[in-house]
């Protein structure tokens, strides 16, 4: 894991967000029109192709197919159902405080009224990825938001294995979860069936959810046929440690992010040499151990990054330029520092409060913003899946009163049909219309 001086530092080296790049776009919109002209065809084809399985239908039952309730061991229906408690927790006092929203009226003297109300999306899709791990974590951080907020039709789609199965977890969970529609597809073709339909699969609203670069691509490339939530890139863990902190605790945190992927970026702000070199020997003694080591080894090799800067300050200004998707603080006065930080997927404050807690079942959501989207935006909520609509009710009064002003503002900007349309709500001229 290399060390850098804050000083010497550029920028390039450290925000090396992750670019779709035009090839990967050209292959995936082939695999998307594909996919609209052919339908379930295109399904089986790519799996064949890119799952290197055949399937014999695309819709599982999650209720008929996966292992029943009485073979799966206490323990994971117990970790299953503190995670679910939690995170449904957290959903439901998020929908309540935008309920404080719902039906709001504006009434003015000049007789126009303004309402705004909350709906939730009628049909949204989750994507949920199966590769070198079946995230089913990531089906109920999406599918519980989804659920809280009144979403009617849940769609979930992730990739067959090597037996041309969904794994049973994925399954298990979105029968816990009382969802019907699974469906073994996943890639780009995926996302290509969700936004535009086949023979098996109806057409989605939003699509949301974890994936690849082929998987980002599809959703970049349909959106605006479809909501989507944010384009995701690898993971990326930044830890701000001073000298107080565990060099133990700091690097299993780093390995748990480096073993996801040999493109997660796992880094370190510290502020001493000695710290720095105390992490990185504990990431050998760890690595020695880990049984993911393959994994996180070259991801450490290739992405890690311990950065020393010489105070607070200076921390918070490259965190923040950084905007990572889940910022860890080890710090011995953390609350005196968390002012400073704006751009963060997630923000996990002292040692006890470890990202992957974040991830399982902590109540927070682990579908995060990467890529330096944090600067703009957060992770996965009830607000995904909620859209407020707007309605206009303009009395007789009211009307006469807002004309003259919207005529002198539309033929400014040169659009007379607007002013005539203005001009003919005008009583005046209701009475001696032309």
């Amino acid at each position: 894991m290399k060390i850098l001086d804050y000083k010497n530092l550029k920028l390039s080296e450290i925000k090396k967000y992750q670019e779709i790049d035009a090839e990967t776009l050209k292959k995936v919109s082939l695999i998307i029109e594909e996919v609209r002209k052919r339908g379930d065809a295109a399904l089986f084809k790519f799996s064949n192709i890119y799952d290197r399985c055949r399937i014999d239908r695309l819709k599982i039952d999650p209720n008929k197919e996966g292992p029943s309730d009485q073979i799966v061991r206490e323990a994971f229906k117990n970790a299953l159902n503190i995670a679910f408690n939690n995170i449904k927790q957290v959903a439901k006092k998020q929908f309540q405080a935008l309920q404080v929203a719902n039906g709001i009226k504006i009434q003015s003297d000049q007789g126009i009224v303004i309402r705004q109300k909350l709906i939730p999306i009628n049909r949204v899709g989750i994507y949920v990825p199966s590769g070198r791990y079946p995230l089913f974590s990531s089906l109920y951080m999406a599918a519980i938001p989804a659920k809280v907020s009144g979403v009617k039709e849940i769609v979930v789609c992730t990739p067959p294995n090597a037996r041309g199965k969904i794994q049973d977890e994925i399954i298990y969970v979105a029968n816990k979860l009382g969802l019907k529609e699974l469906y073994a597809v996943g890639g780009a073709q995926a996302i290509a069936a969700m936004a535009y339909g086949t023979e098996t699969i109806k057409p989605v609203d939003k699509i949301v959810g974890p994936g690849n670069i082929y998987v980002a691509a599809a959703k970049k490339l349909v959106f605006g046929r479809v909501g989507i939530d944010f384009l995701a890139g690898p993971t990326e863990l930044l830890i701000i440690a001073d000298d107080t902190a565990q060099p133990e605790k700091v690097a299993a945190d780093l390995l748990a992010q480096a073993e996801h992927d040999v493109l997660a970026r796992s880094m370190l702000i510290t502020f001493s040499k000695s710290m720095a070199e105390k992490v990185r020997e504990a990431l050998r003694k760890q690595l020695c151990k880990l049984p993911t080591a393959a994994v996180a080894t070259k991801s450490i090799q290739k992405n890690g990054l311990i950065i020393i800067c010489q105070h607070a300050q200076e921390a918070a200004d490259l965190a923040n330029e950084i905007a990572p998707e889940h910022l860890s603080l080890f710090l011995k006065y953390p609350q005196r520092f968390i002012n400073e930080l704006h751009n963060y997927g997630c923000l996990f404050i002292g040692e006890s409060s470890a990202e992957v807690f974040g991830d399982y079942c902590a109540g927070t959501n682990h579908i995060l913003p990467t890529n330096g989207a944090a600067k703009y935006t957060g992770g996965l909520s009830v607000v995904d899946f909620l859209k407020f609509t707007t309605s206009l009710e303009i009395m007789n009064t009211g009307a006469d009163k807002i004309i003259k002003p919207t005529i002198i503002l539309a033929k400014r900007e040169g659009l007379t049909g607007h002013a005539k349309s203005a001009e003919c709500r005008s009583s005046q001229h209701s009475k001696n219309p032309k």
